[in-house]
C-alpha cells in the first residue's frame, strides 16, 4: 500500500459510526517514585505523585475510534458508583456518545488500579463482578444497541469475559448486524468462541487461536493450520491473529494466508494494544479499505501505541507519521 492510497483511507475515516459493544472498564493510573522498602514486609514503597483514569476494555477501542476521528457509540454497563461517574465524564470529554450505557446498581464498574514507579508497573488491583448480567439488563442493552445500529456503519464487539456479553447478547448483536449489512468485527475470549458465529473479522491473539483451535502455534504453518481451524469453527469471513513482536498474521476469505511483520520501534507497554488493532481495523475497513490495507494500518497502529506508556490511542496524525516513517 503506497502513501497516497493510505492516506486517502485516514481522510476516510471522519465521522464514520461505529458502535463498540462490550466490557466498559476504568483504568486508574498511580504514578509515583520508589525510594525504601517497607519495614512491614519486604515490598517496595511507592511515593505517589499523581492519578490518572483512562477508559479502559470497550471504553478503550472507544477512545482509539474518537482519537482517529470517528463517531464511537459505546454500548455496556457500568454501576451506581463512582468510578462510573468518572467514565461517564471521560466518555463526554471525549465526544462519545452515552446513551448506550446502562447502569446495574447489583455490580460495581470494572475497575483496574496500576501503580506504576519509574515507568514500571508494581502492581494492579481489580475491582469486578464477572457474573453474567441478568435478563432485565440484557433486555436494556439489546434496546441500546438496537436503537443506535440504524445509524451506524459498523459494529466492534470486544469481549474482556466480564459478564457483560452473553450469549443472547451475542447472537442477537451479530445476527441483527449481518442482517442489516454492517461490518461486525470480534476481539474474542476464549469462553465465548462456540457463540462468535458469523462475524466478518475475527482478532484472537496467539494464546486464544491456540486454545481455541488446538493447534500448538509453532510457527507459520501451525498458525496457519490454526486460523483455518478457527474460520471452520465459526464460518466467519476473515481471521486476523495478533502475534505481538511478530506482527499480524491475516487469513481472508479467499482462503491466502498473510504475514505482516510488526513495526514498533520500541515497546515500553502492550496494555490496550489489541483495542488499538481491533479499532484501526474496523474504521478502515468502513472507509473503504481492503481487509489486507486494514489490517497494514491495524498493524501499524498497534506499532504506535505500545511505544508508550499505560492505556493508550493512536490520533490520525501519528499513524499518518508512522506509515511514513516505514515507506
Amino acid at each position: 500500500m503506497n502513501r497516497q492510497r493510505a492516506q486517502q483511507i485516514l481522510d476516510n475515516f471522519a465521522g464514520r459510526r461505529i458502535i463498540v459493544l462490550g466490557d466498559l472498564m476504568l483504568d486508574e493510573f498511580i504514578w509515583g517514585e520508589v525510594r525504601r522498602i517497607s519495614p512491614e514486609a519486604p515490598v517496595p514503597v511507592v511515593e505517589v505523585r499523581r492519578e490518572t483514569w483512562n477508559l479502559g476494555g470497550a471504553g478503550n477501542v472507544v477512545s482509539n475510534l474518537l482519537e482517529l476521528g470517528a463517531k464511537a457509540f459505546p454500548v455496556g454497563i457500568v454501576g451506581d458508583d463512582q468510578a462510573a461517574a468518572l467514565m461517564r465524564d471521560r466518555f463526554v470529554e471525549r465526544g462519545a456518545e452515552v446513551g448506550g450505557i446502562v447502569t446495574d446498581a447489583s455490580r460495581p464498574t470494572t475497575r483496574k488500579t496500576r501503580i506504576v514507579a519509574h515507568s514500571q508497573q508494581m502492581v494492579r488491583a481489580d475491582r469486578e463482578d464477572r457474573s453474567p448480567i441478568n435478563a432485565d439488563v440484557e433486555d436494556a442493552l439489546i434496546a441500546a444497541f438496537d436503537d443506535l445500529l440504524a445509524e451506524a456503519v459498523a459494529v466492534i464487539i470486544s469481549d474482556y469475559d466480564k459478564g457483560v456479553l452473553t450469549p443472547r447478547i451475542l447472537r442477537h448483536a451479530i445476527e441483527t448486524a449481518q442482517s442489516r449489512r454492517k461490518i461486525v468485527c470480534l476481539d474474542p475470549k476464549i469462553k465465548n468462541f462456540p457463540v462468535y458465529a458469523g462475524v466478518d473479522v475475527i482478532t484472537p491473539n496467539a494464546h486464544e487461536a491456540e486454545r481455541a483451535s488446538g493447534i500448538e502455534i509453532t510457527g507459520d504453518a501451525s498458525l496457519a493450520r490454526a486460523a483455518h481451524r478457527i474460520r471452520e469453527m465459526l464460518g466467519c469471513g476473515n481471521v486476523l491473529i495478533t502475534r505481538g513482536e511478530h506482527g499480524v498474521s491475516l487469513l481472508d476469505r479467499a482462503g491466502t494466508m498473510t504475514h505482516i511483520p510488526a513495526v514498533a520501534r520500541e515497546v515500553y507497554d502492550v496494555t490496550g494494544a489489541g483495542d488499538t488493532v481491533i479499532a484501526t481495523l474496523t474504521l478502515a475497513l468502513a472507509a473503504g479499505a481492503e481487509l489486507d490495507e486494514a489490517s497494514i494500518l491495524a498493524n501499524h497502529a498497534a506499532g504506535v501505541v505500545v511505544g508508550k506508556i499505560g492505556t493508550a490511542t493512536v490520533s490520525c496524525a501519528e499513524l499518518s507519521a508512522a506509515l511514513q516513517d516505514r515507506s
